[in-house]
């Protein structure tokens, strides 16, 4: 037997270890899985190259409970370590540097990037056992040893018996980790970082029921047999070529990787990419229409099918947060407990690689199936608008699968939309005016004025749109969107056309100064028209600018663009050549005309649901004692 100490120069590492390296104890059977996994696959790769002269079989890694002895067993299949190799990578490789690590990382240990440089994985054991033991038989002709250790940096190192080649870990779990002798934490945990590792993981048995043969009675009742009840998929969808994979196949994973959504993904996309990173993954399209919640259901982390983390952000670029899914890469630079990611150049191409995916898929979808990508279009035009707005490499590429719809229910790419409206809606200065609606309901009237003009109304109303515009005012020459309610249809698209007015200049004067008399609203800017007399005689609207910026600040466009507060502003237009404007100028009596100012505001209101409260209340009362008269 041979004892010894760990080679550190500290007193006592394992407390630093437990304090400073790994903030989530849960995670030390990750990194024993993952031991055991890389243990298994290097006895694989040996056994191929003809290094290793053994049956490699079929390897799994077992994990036990002994609620008596307190203790729980990781046990594997796999290379295994003689005594001399046990004595360099547990007792000298994983604390070879730590007076180092203790000095430069003690303060930021979960910004510290030393996977592969400390070896501590094995030691994070430590979390949740007083005592850790390790029995292990090399695939090479040599005999087993035991090595057991407290926490201490002192060890005891010994022979003993194993009939079969590969590691057990044994952990003496602490009294203040009890609940890893649970049998429903060790399934969760196993469910939630190896339920997609590459060797077969058995954690219990389950009751297999045997199929009868055909020609058994009907009241023949079938056998059962217990067999081990392997807790993963060790080939999930993502390892496998697109090319042998169907349609069902990608269902049937993505209700494995989220069991609670009952509603299938409208399309995904396969990542593979072995250069200049390696890369594996797909994701998934969910019927997101304008819904921006992402907090459930995320785009899930793996590093060689050990599951990680699904908070990706730096990864996936802000507009994909809104898919799900799975990505994988070996070349991912995490932390010491692989819980944070590293600014790193990697990253930056693994994210554009991913946008570029995405652009090209849309692109291949509209192609090949234009009718299919219309109808899906409202469930996806959130995350397509979202990376338009966010990503210039995306945007560069979005007028090819970038859809603008009408009220009309057609939709159009950006070409065929100007090729469609330029003739009619250029104004006197050469500009495209681009007229749209955020809801075709309290938007009707103005939509009606729009298309009696045949002019084309887009439907534009994701959460997102205001920045949409901006961004596509700001990259298209000579563009500009203006919402149909933001002046009268007259003024939206400015031509070069007569304008006829029935009243003179001291008339529009008066006019105008019975109105403000009447208002007195300084929220309400008065501006008279001359437009048809059939038109109506009061139209409220609201500054494109002004609206548009309030619509930003809702949506996060207040941090975006620095704004402030906007006061809510409205211009009340007043039709001068309306029959209700010549009848506002006859009427003597100064109350009965304030009450038909009053009035026709009313109506003007309630047009664009600014109504509501005591104000509308009263409006209704009168309308109805008018009609009783």
């Amino acid at each position: 037997m041979t004892k010894g100490n760990i080679n550190v120069s500290v007193e006592n590492i394992f407390p630093l270890i437990k304090k400073f390296l790994y903030s989530d104890h849960e995670i030390f059977l990750r990194e024993l899985i993952s031991n055991a996994t890389d243990a298994t696959l290097k006895l694989k790769h040996l056994t191929s190259i003809g290094e290793a002269h053994v049956e490699y079989g079929n390897p799994k890694i077992e994990v036990k409970i002994n609620k008596e002895q307190k203790t729980l067993h990781i046990i594997d299949q796999g290379i295994g370590m003689t005594g001399e190799e046990v004595e360099k990578y547990i007792n000298q490789v994983a604390f070879s540097g730590a007076e180092e690590f203790l000095e430069k990382y003690k303060d930021t240990a979960k910004d510290a990037g030393i996977i592969g440089h400390f070896g501590l994985g094995f030691y994070s054991a430590f979390m949740v056992a007083d005592k850790v033991e390790i029995v292990t038989k090399s695939y090479k002709d040599e005999p087993a040893v035991r090595w057991i250790c407290d926490g201490s940096p002192e060890f005891t190192l010994e022979e003993t018996e194993k009939a079969e080649r590969g590691t057990e870990i044994i952990l003496h779990i602490a009294e203040d980790s009890t609940e890893f002798l649970e049998e429903g934490k060790i399934r969760e945990l196993l469910l939630k970082y190896n339920k997609f590792m590459p060797v077969p993981i058995k954690f219990g048995t389950r009751t297999h029921t045997l199929p009868l043969p055909e020609d058994a009675p009907k009241d023949a009742v079938a056998e059962t047999e217990e067999v081990d009840n392997i807790i993963n998929n060790p080939t999930p969808a993502w390892t496998i070529a697109p090319s042998e994979l169907t349609n069902e196949d990608y269902m049937k994973f993505y209700h494995e990787l989220y069991p609670m959504q009952f509603e299938e993904p409208l399309f995904n996309i396969h990542l593979n990419v072995d250069y200049p990173f390696n890369l594996t993954g797909i994701l998934f399209f969910p019927k997101i229409s304008n819904n921006l919640n992402i907090e459930k259901d995320k785009i899930q982390l793996y590093q060689n099918q050990v599951f990680v983390t699904d908070e990706v952000k730096g990864i996936v670029p802000d507009f994909l947060m809104l898919l799900r899914g799975v990505i994988d890469s070996p070349d991912i630079p995490l932390n010491v407990s692989r819980s944070y990611l590293q600014a790193d150049g990697a990253v930056k191409k693994i994210s554009s690689y991913i946008t570029k995916k995405v652009a090209d898929k849309m692109s291949s979808l509209i192609n090949e199936n234009r009718e299919d990508y219309e109808k899906k279009w409202n469930d996806i035009k959130v995350v397509i608008e979202y990376g338009l707005v966010t990503e210039e490499k995306f945007a560069e590429k979005a007028d090819k699968f970038t859809l603008y719809p009408t009220v009309d229910g057609k939709y159009f790419l950006w070409n065929e939309l100007t090729d469609k409206i330029k003739s009619s809606q250029t104004d006197k200065d050469g500009n495209l005016i681009v007229l749209y609606a955020s809801n075709a309901d309290e938007q009707h009237s103005y939509i009606q004025s729009a298309r009696d003009k045949g002019y084309e109304v887009l439907l534009l109303d994701s959460p997102i749109v205001p920045h949409v515009i901006q961004k596509l005012e700001a990259s298209k020459e000579k563009v500009s969107f203006v919402r149909v309610d933001a002046d009268h249809i007259n003024n939206l698209i400015k031509k070069d056309e007569p304008v006829i007015s029935k009243l003179n200049d001291t008339e529009k004067e008066s006019l105008k100064k019975n109105v403000e008399e009447a208002i007195k609203d300084a929220k309400f800017t008065i501006q008279l028209e001359d437009l048809d007399s059939n038109d109506a005689p009061f139209t409220i609207t609201q500054p494109e600018f002004m609206r548009r910026m309030k619509d930003m600040q809702a949506t996060g466009g207040g941090g975006m663009f620095g704004m402030g507060g906007f006061p809510e502003m409205y211009n009340l237009v007043v039709n001068s050549n309306s029959e209700f404007a010549n009848r506002i100028l006859k009427t003597e009596n100064a109350e009965e005309k304030n009450d038909l100012i009053k009035y026709a505001l009313d109506l003007a209101k309630l047009s664009q649901n600014l109504l509501k409260g005591k104000e509308l209340t009263d409006f209704i009362q009168r309308s109805y004692q008018q009609v009783s008269k």
